[in-house]
């Protein structure tokens, strides 16, 4: 069954707001951030509109050559985006110019952000597995969940635990929104470009695993980096995270056995499905490969001078000497980085065995040899 109510962000919103209440008896909350949500998303969009008589030069910003960090959430989309950033690859876009998309808005929030960020409801994250915060260069993902109450995002926190299977409403086939976010996403990319004067486009977008050859044919000269980790290891990191979000804000572990399976097999299956789609129109030629530069995780942290070097040259970027010094001091960090963020697989359902199994797929194209591997230690 599927409650495909769903057109406008208001039935997204009482989607969100009875799937909160049914599961965790949750009522007030929700109520006020719908309350917040409406005025903030009001305010925004009416900001949008005077932002072209204030900034005159909006309408001539060019959107050339993106680069675009592509890949589930937990293969090394955030580090690489922010390393890429901070080292001025291009300009990736912060949370709260993605919740307050208008310039207008931006320019009057900036000096209150110390006051704004006591109530950053990001503080539910937990720090060991992705630290974030309004001011942080985010996914921009997130702007489909701030502007629209739509996408994975969307799904993970608020749908995935109802009764009803809401998820064919995340899947393109049944429900296509690809055209109304890539609409957004160059509202906001014009936006962040002018405010950052000759900046590129640094995008971060693990939905487009599902949906490339649209945005390939809106912008044929991105350059898309898709990160490849193995899903033993992304898998159970992102329900981890998802998780401890769900339970610092509800109470996740402390629901009944039998609820918490049946939402962990739908994130489960939602992840899943994210690479398979990118593997299928990888696969069956829809994906323009010249566009793409695959990011094995493993080599990331393990050849990071060689990986750089790699890259950049697909993305066009020369180094210059203080970007190749930064380059070597980072490769050696790399190789010596051991993660404070700890999961079970039992936690969640899961096994080594069942994982590779439902993603041989994934495997065989994108990481070989750790198929390769991981056959070799079975066979042993």
């Amino acid at each position: 069954m599927v409650n495909d109510h769903a057109d406008t962000v208001w039935q997204r919103m009482a989607l969100a707001r009875q799937g909160v209440a049914h599961s965790f008896g949750k009522r007030i909350i929700p109520m006020i951030v719908t309350g917040v949500y409406t005025s903030v998303r009001w305010m925004g969009n009416l900001a949008m509109r005077l932002d072209p008589i204030f900034f005159r030069g909006l309408g001539k910003v060019d959107i050339s050559r993106p680069i675009v960090i592509v890949g589930n959430p937990r293969t090394g989309t955030t580090f690489l985006q922010r390393w890429l950033h901070d080292q001025g690859v291009g300009r990736g876009m912060q949370l709260f110019r993605m919740i307050y998309p208008a310039l207008l808005q931006q320019r009057l929030i900036e000096p209150f952000m110390p006051i704004i960020k006591r109530i950053d409801p990001t503080r539910f994250h937990a720090t060991a597995a992705h630290k974030t915060g309004l001011d942080a260069v985010e996914t921009d993902d997130a702007a489909f969940l701030s502007r629209f109450a739509d996408g994975f995002l969307y799904y993970a926190f608020f749908l995935a635990h109802d009764d009803v299977d809401h998820q064919p409403l995340m899947d393109p086939d049944y429900r296509d929104t690809v055209e109304r976010d890539l609409e957004l996403l160059d509202k906001l990319w014009r936006r962040n470009q002018y405010g950052q004067k000759d900046s590129r486009v640094l995008a971060k977008l693990f939905s487009l695993s599902a949906r490339l050859p649209a945005f390939q044919a809106k912008y044929p000269e991105a350059r898309v980096l898709f990160m490849a980790r193995d899903p033993v290891q992304q898998i159970p990191s992102t329900m981890s995270l998802v998780t401890g979000v769900l339970d610092n804000a509800f109470g996740f572990w402390d629901r009944p056995d039998a609820w918490r399976a049946r939402y962990l097999e739908r994130l489960y299956a939602g992840l899943v499905e994210l690479m398979r789609r990118f593997h299928d129109d990888w696969a069956e030629g829809r994906i323009d490969r010249d566009g793409v530069f695959v990011v094995p995780f493993h080599r990331l942290m393990a050849d990071f001078e060689g990986l750089m070097g790699d890259m950049l040259d697909f993305v066009g970027h020369a180094p210059d000497s203080a970007l190749l010094e930064q380059i070597s001091a980072r490769g050696e960090k790399q190789r010596a980085y051991k993660s404070k963020h700890a999961y079970d697989l039992a936690q969640f359902g899961l096994s080594e065995e069942k994982i590779r199994k439902d993603c041989a797929f994934f495997y065989k194209e994108f990481l070989p040899d750790l198929w390769e591997e991981s056959m070799g230690s079975a066979e042993a």
